[in-house]
């Protein structure tokens, strides 16, 4: 999957792009819009929370970093005189500090705005909508030219390369 980026002006171009977005076969679990406080979204998908922090980016990070400090600490302990451990406790000792990385991680990245967002923030605060649309990676020329043709007044925010599987 690839995530595309666009500003749209108003909440009528925004509708009139996610319609035809749902023509196209575009599940709407796929499309979320993202403005200002202020803007009444209406029925339009709003940007969950995984969409609009670093929640996803945090965890991964606390995975990483909690494992292998987990591991560290269960290598250390071997060291240690008098001790006893297997390499089944090291490796719960990984787990558990995977698992607790990635609790924290994700608590931490919840209060982070996405740094994916960080370039939309003046045009959303001017009023603009960002419309964001997860799309198989062998559809997005053709969505990126059908939102770019029905809507030439839509500025294109570029594509992430990758995206969660589980957002």
């Amino acid at each position: 999957m690839r995530r595309l980026y666009f500003l749209l002006p108003d909440l009528e171009v925004t509708h009139k792009a996610v319609e035809e977005l749902l023509l196209q076969r575009i599940d709407d679990r796929h499309i979320h819009v993202m403005a200002r406080d202020d803007i009444d979204l209406g029925d339009l998908p709003r940007a969950s929370l995984a969409q609009r922090s670093d929640f996803i980016p945090g965890m991964e990070r606390g995975i990483a970093f909690g494992g292998a400090t987990g591991i560290v600490a269960g290598l250390v302990a071997l060291l240690m005189p008098d001790v006893v451990i297997t390499g089944g406790a090291i490796l719960a000792m990984g787990l558990v500090g995977a698992g607790m990385g990635a609790w924290a991680g994700g608590m931490i990245g919840l209060d982070v705005r996405n740094s994916q967002m960080r370039r939309f923030e003046q045009p959303l605060s001017q009023g603009q909508i960002l419309l964001i649309v997860d799309v198989p990676k062998d559809r997005v020329r053709e969505i990126e030219a059908s939102v770019r043709k029905h809507h030439p007044e839509a500025g294109y925010g570029g594509t992430e390369p990758t995206i969660p599987a589980f957002p």
